[in-house]
């Protein structure tokens, strides 16, 4: 049981090196934030059209089949199941509220109990009446003609037995699926082609208009370098406590629920310690190199290289935008 490799979420992929790898960091968590904020507010059309375009990028990338395979295949199941649960249960548009008293209680106690004779029906030679549209009720036995549907407007999409999918129940269906898709994979294929160096660096450059405002940035980012840094010893302490649990051969069934639970707390708590003791480490080996604070020992991450390319993503995340809010917004 390795957890590094069968949870590749939030990994770096140092080989190959893809033009992914290659771009800008600044420009690919652009490109993150317009991944993360474009599909607010979109048709369903251009929140499918996201999914295809990141689906494109791992495909042109040339990204390994084992990598992007265990990434986004349990992804894709995830996601056309909550697509299809979406699509078949109601949509709520059924549900009416009645409320329990009038909307006006005080005028309706104070109707008089006897209504008003109705005004006189006009006879039927009345002139006034001459070429004007007449709604009259069919007489007994009379069938009203069967008009048809000016357009083919259904809101009934498909119905087969108790399976009934409407308009709305597949356009919140679409909405949930793309969603949680584009939230989780633009965010996994970011961390897959970008280093932490590259992030943290990215970042401090994105938020240097913020020491204006005496906004602590270089700590913030050297505090999400060490948090970036400690996500892979995290997972090895989980690793290892996991196969020492194993080896022991435990017969769970004769422990029971009370000592099970007892055991993983057990567990837990070592696994605690285990965090608190790396972290202790990292503390020390930094204050021995003579790292006091970030704005006196400044260590440069990555050097920032602006290449062609970077100008050619930059045109077309802009033309996305263009295209975006002139053609993709809901309700325009």
């Amino acid at each position: 049981m390795d957890l590094l490799r069968s949870l590749p979420l939030g990994l770096y992929l140092e080989q190959p090196i893809t033009w992914l790898h290659r771009l800008d960091p600044r420009v690919k968590l652009a490109w993150l934030m317009t991944f993360l904020a474009a599909p607010l507010l979109a048709t369903p059309l251009w929140r499918i059209l996201m999914v295809v375009l990141l689906i494109l990028l791992t495909l042109t990338a040339r990204i390994p089949l084992r990598v992007w395979r265990q990434q986004m295949g349990w992804l894709l199941v995830l996601c056309f199941l909550v697509f299809a649960l979406t699509c078949v249960l109601p949509d709520g548009m059924r549900t009416r509220h009645q409320p329990r008293m009038p909307a006006d209680e005080l005028a309706f106690s104070e109707q008089p109990a006897t209504l008003p004779e109705p005004p006189p029906q006009k006879p039927w030679y009345d002139l006034s009446r001459l070429g004007k549209a007449t709604t009259e009720a069919p007489l007994p036995g009379e069938k009203r003609p069967d008009l048809s549907q000016p357009t083919d407007y259904n809101y009934i999409v498909f119905q087969q037995g108790p399976v009934t999918v409407t308009r709305r129940s597949l356009d919140l269906g679409i909405r949930t699926s793309t969603l949680l898709f584009t939230l989780i994979y633009s965010t996994t294929l970011f961390l897959l082609t970008t280093a932490p160096e590259e992030i943290t660096a990215a970042i401090e450059n994105w938020m240097e208009p913020l020491r204006r405002f005496r906004i602590p940035v270089t700590e913030i980012s050297l505090t999400l370098t060490l948090a970036l840094r400690f996500i892979p010893l995290v997972m090895e302490e989980i690793q290892n406590l996991v196969r020492s649990v194993r080896t022991r051969a435990i017969n769970w069934q004769k422990l029971g629920i009370r000592r099970s639970i007892q055991v993983w707390l057990t567990v837990a708590e070592r696994l605690l310690e285990n965090l608190l003791l790396r972290a202790e480490q990292i503390a020390g080996a930094m204050k021995v190199r003579g790292f006091t604070t970030p704005n006196t020992h400044r260590v440069d991450w990555y050097q920032f290289r602006w290449r062609w390319f970077d100008w050619l993503a930059v045109s077309a995340m802009i033309a996305l935008w263009v295209a975006r809010i002139t053609t993709g917004t809901e309700g325009s």
